[in-house]
């Protein structure tokens, strides 16, 4: 374990970037536990009504691809959808857990979870850039940069492993 007071501000970064985690791994797994709500339900009926809840047009293209597509969701995609929601949560909570713990481990940890997505949201933006992709790829970038940052700062205070 790194000792916490030699960098104060590295620590606090740390910290921010685990109380992000931790709150997306918060968020998803709320809403896998509301996907369970909806298990032996109508799902196409819940869609229709959440259309015209927001005055949305169901007739639409974009609005009748959602119905259409909730016409044929499963209580098995629905427990998939929950589980998968339930996984990546815990994969949030153990990297949120271990920069808060400052493990060695949980920076690479972040980096890497972190940077896989890195690809998918450029080409997202390259597909039409619109606020919300920017914003994800831009916060991605932020949070995968620092632990970077964060990283090397840590390689170059530690004494080699063997002396000569």
């Amino acid at each position: 374990m790194h000792n916490n007071a030699e960098n104060p501000a590295k620590l606090g970064g740390l910290r921010v970037v685990a109380l992000f985690e931790g709150a997306k791994g918060m968020i998803v797994l709320l809403t896998g536990l509301g996907i369970l709500a909806f298990i032996h339900e109508d799902v196409h009926h819940v869609a229709e009504q959440l259309v015209r809840h927001l005055h949305i047009n169901p007739a639409r293209h974009y609005p009748q691809i959602f119905i259409d597509a909730a016409t044929h969701v499963t209580d098995l995609q629905l427990w998939g959808l929950a589980l998968s929601a339930l996984c990546y949560a815990i994969v949030r909570f153990v990297e949120a857990f271990g920069l808060w713990k400052r493990m060695p481990w949980a920076e690479w940890f972040g980096l890497l979870t972190g940077g896989m997505y890195i690809p998918v949201e450029l080409f997202e933006v390259m597909r039409g850039m619109t606020w919300p992709k920017m914003t994800v790829l831009v916060v991605n970038l932020g949070v995968v940069g620092y632990l970077a940052y964060a990283l090397l700062r840590s390689r170059r205070k530690e004494p080699p492993l063997l002396s000569t």
